[in-house]
């Protein structure tokens, strides 16, 4: 925990820009009855029933100094989706030394997919581009793109959408519209308020 946020400590620097990733999970929702459109005086109305036309993924990196982010949705949330993404998100920073990459323990989440996606050589190049850093396991609330993909959802995924192809490019016009407007995300936990706050934990660790 305390590695994570010391990194959210740090003041922006071009040459290691401080990025969090996540994925988010999205159902594909589409009506069984049209619904009623709103009137003067009269909200839409919609029929609780809905068709359930399957699932996507939505792949989210947000750079919370910068207010920069880049989204992706796609069928799964394979190791094949992750590199490709990761090496999508490695070429927006061509002259970073290293891009510090916050993220979850999940099983995809390591230069492992990119080896099993690409040639080693490419794999391995791709790897020393990132500095990987990982919240503790059942501490997913430290990852800032938690907060994006929380925003998303309520700006943007707060409606049923039927098909994967609509919600992409909802997304895409979701995004262009936060990264000109550089919405970045103000953390305010640092280690001193960890240090007292979950003073409790630091003394188990210690006795």
């Amino acid at each position: 925990m305390e590695q994570v946020l010391d990194i959210y400590e740090r003041p922006y620097d071009p040459a290691y820009p401080v990025v969090c990733f996540d994925e988010r999970p999205c159902q594909l929702l589409g009506d069984v009855l049209m619904p009623i459109p709103m009137k003067p005086g009269r909200v839409e109305r919609q029929d609780y029933h809905y068709k359930r036309n399957g699932t996507c993924v939505v792949l989210m990196a947000v750079e919370p100094l910068a207010g920069h982010r880049k989204v992706k949705v796609t069928q799964q949330k394979t190791k094949k989706d992750y590199a490709e993404f990761m090496k999508h998100l490695a070429a927006s920073y061509p002259d970073a030394d290293k891009i510090v990459m916050v993220q979850d323990n999940l099983n995809t989440h390591n230069p492992s997919s990119f080896y099993e996606t690409f040639a080693a050589a490419e794999a391995f190049a791709l790897a020393q581009r990132f500095e990987m850093v990982y919240t503790p396991k059942k501490a997913s609330w430290l990852n800032m793109a938690e907060i994006e993909l929380s925003a998303l959802s309520k700006q943007c995924l707060d409606r049923r959408i039927a098909e994967m192809h609509t919600l992409a490019a909802e997304v895409d016009s979701w995004t262009k519209r936060r990264n000109r407007l550089k919405a970045g995300i103000s953390w305010n936990f640092t280690k001193n308020d960890a240090r007292n706050k979950l003073s409790r934990f630091y003394n188990i660790i210690n006795n």
